[in-house]
Parts: C-alpha cells; structure tokens; sequence
C-alpha cells in the first residue's frame, strides 16, 4: 500500500451528498486533514470523481477513488480507468460498494487493474461468505457493509457483531496480509470502539460524518477511540 495510508484507518465516503460536493466537498477534505495531522490518526476520504484531482492539491491525506471499472483503456465510453484516478491524485479505490455492485469476475479484474497502477483497493463486502471469496482474490482491504444496515444509525459491529468477527477470522485465514475495515451504520465513537474490539483495523463511514453538523468533533472524537479501544 502507498506509504500515506496506514492503520487504524478512517476512511470517509462523500457518496454524492450535497454536503460533501463541490465546494462542500473542498470544506470536507480540509476538515478530514486537520483531524488528521492533530490526532496523528490515517484519514482518508472517497469524494465524487470530479472532485478527486482539485481536492489533491490542497491536502495530503489518502484520497480514494468511489469505483473504478474493471478496464485497461479503450472503448469504454462512461466507464472509470483506474490509471485516470491514479493520474488524478487518488491512492486507493473503493470497489463493489453496495451502490455500486460487480460481478466476483469484474471485481478480480478490478483490484489486478487498480494494483497495476498503484490503487490501494477496498472491496467492499456484505457477510462472511462473500468476504472469504474476495479475500481469495488478493485485495488490499476488505470493507464487510451490510447493506440493511447503510446509512440507518444501527451499527454492524453493534447489531451483527458476528458478521464482523466471522468474516475477519474468514479473511485473515485466507490472507492474514489483508486489512478488515468494518462498515453501516457507524455515526458515534463508541461504534468505532466496538467495531476495533471484533477485530476491525478501521471504520468506512458516510453520513455519520457528512451529515453531521459539526463533523470535525465527530472525527475527531473516532480517531480517539480508534487508538483507545
């Protein structure tokens, strides 16, 4: 992985939420890389696309890509070229996010493209069985989101703990090397605390931290209990 993505992670995904597009988006990141440099805690964030290359001028923490597609250039009018998101200022990508789904043939195709080009990779998963089949794959990270509990305030490592703790122990004995983040629902610290006890090494948050209203004390106040827990 690049040398500026490191754990416990918080890695916060803009989605296209007005709160977190545009100029909002710019707000966002700046908020993002002061909890970042005063806690000491990786913080990266995943905004639209077309916000990715000027918010890489104004700061330094790990950006990530929301999908790439399973391509490597050519006739692919609307698709995502991972080696465009790399030459845009992004370390990493998010791929099969629930809102954005692939078929375990395109996810394979996706992390080998995103590896080629120096893409960290987030898979994005929603149990342990599915998880383990990923995991087969080599990604970076694993994200395990069930997709009942996004963007509800019930947090997976709360309201399915053993979804969480089945599907690291899943991971890890196929490829201890691969980081398990835990998603869904996570929007207080005691949630990120939670999720790190059933041996998580990171949080993938979205409106818990978009849509706060004061989002840098709500960061601020993970990344405490990310190296508390």
């Amino acid at each position: 992985m690049p040398s500026k993505i490191n754990t416990p992670l918080i890695l916060v995904n803009f989605k296209t939420y007005r709160e977190a597009s545009g100029d909002n988006a710019a707000r966002l990141a700046r908020i993002i890389e002061k909890v970042r440099r005063q806690t000491g805690v990786c913080v990266g964030l995943a905004p639209q696309f077309v916000d990715i290359a000027p918010i890489a001028q104004i700061v330094s923490a790990p950006i990530f890509a929301q999908h790439v597609d399973p391509i490597d250039g050519g006739s692919f009018t609307g698709h995502v070229l991972p080696q465009s998101i790399r030459a845009a200022g992004a370390v990493g990508t998010l791929i099969n996010h629930s809102e954005r789904r692939l078929r375990l043939a395109d996810i394979d195709t996706a992390i080998q493209q995103s590896r080629k080009v120096g893409l960290t990779s987030v898979v994005c998963t929603n149990n342990q069985a599915v998880s383990a089949a990923v995991a087969a794959l080599k990604p970076d990270m694993i994200a395990v989101e069930p997709p009942e509990l996004i963007g509800t305030g019930v947090p997976v490592s709360q309201a399915q703990p053993r979804v969480v703790e089945d599907t690291v122990k899943a991971v890890k004995q196929m490829d201890p090397n691969i980081i398990v983040l835990c998603g869904a629902g996570i929007t207080k610290a005691d949630d990120v605390a939670a999720a790190m006890k059933l041996g998580t090494e990171g949080v993938l948050v979205a409106s818990g931290v978009v849509k706060a209203k004061d989002p840098f004390k709500v960061l601020s106040r993970f990344a405490e209990r990310l190296t508390t827990h």
